[in-house]
């Protein structure tokens, strides 16, 4: 299994940064088929070769498993891939319009006080985020990229407000900090 952590961010770069690191010397700790052979000791002076800053900026962080066999042999209709592209580029566009009037081309360049003026959330995905932020002790930059994951997520079902499936699923992409407050 491989981590796939994936920054998106709005640095005049312009760059995604792609990073493939396994979630332990092995390569096994979040397998559900094989056993991790690296004790706790391991693992975490492993993980301690990333630095948190670091980790605070990458905004997508999941882990690709293994594809079962059931899975690439199911020959039913799956979305296509020119299906997926067109909501990116709606969403995209969604966004470029959002915030026309403020210099800003996605979700990924919001400011802090943009982030404070698009990404508003009800109360029960404030509850999440409070949640997630003690449990996992997340920093006031991974906060901010869980919004900013949130709006996309939200922009790319096609909803104006952020909702608490989109609040979680956007929290479900920091998989990097719910491993490390799981071995810590």
């Amino acid at each position: 299994m491989v981590q796939l952590a994936v920054a998106l961010s709005g640095y005049s770069t312009g760059r995604i940064w792609k990073s493939f690191p396994n979630p332990c010397p092995c390569g096994f700790l979040t397998d559900p088929r094989r056993a991790c052979s690296c004790a706790p000791v391991q693992v975490q002076r492993y993980r301690a070769k990333i630095s948190g800053p670091l980790l605070d900026r990458i905004d997508v962080q999941i882990d690709v498993p293994a594809v079962p066999f059931q899975h690439l042999s199911d020959e039913r209709p799956h979305e296509s891939s020119s299906a997926i592209r067109a909501r990116v580029v709606k969403a995209r566009a969604l966004q470029r319009a959002r915030y026309a009037a403020d210099n800003v081309g996605c979700n990924a360049e919001l400011t802090p006080r943009l982030i404070r003026k698009y990404c508003g959330v009800d109360a029960d995905s404030r509850r999440l985020l409070e949640l997630a932020m003690q449990r996992f002790g997340l920093s006031a930059r991974a906060y901010a990229r869980v919004l900013k994951v949130a709006r996309t997520i939200a922009d790319l079902g096609g909803r104006e407000r952020i909702e608490p499936p989109d609040v979680a699923e956007a929290i479900a992409c920091r998989s990097f900090d719910r491993r490390l407050e799981r071995t810590a």
